[in-house]
């Protein structure tokens, strides 16, 4: 997959979507919520983090 990037835009989405998705986890955890949504939040959260880590940023 060498041609997959991101734009500077897209990037910028995930990265927000990353921070909202963390902060939807603590609050869960904090309050002991079910555990459906523990995942849910988690795994979206470090998806939307490798994507931004991993994919190189384009300008386009």
């Amino acid at each position: 997959m060498p041609d997959v990037t991101l734009s500077p835009a897209l990037a910028t989405v995930l990265f927000v979507l990353a921070c909202l998705a963390g902060h939807r986890y603590r609050r869960v955890w904090k309050e002991e919520g079910p555990r459906w949504q523990l995942w849910v939040s988690g795994l979206l959260a470090a998806g939307c983090l490798l994507a931004v880590a991993l994919f190189p940023v384009v300008p386009v």
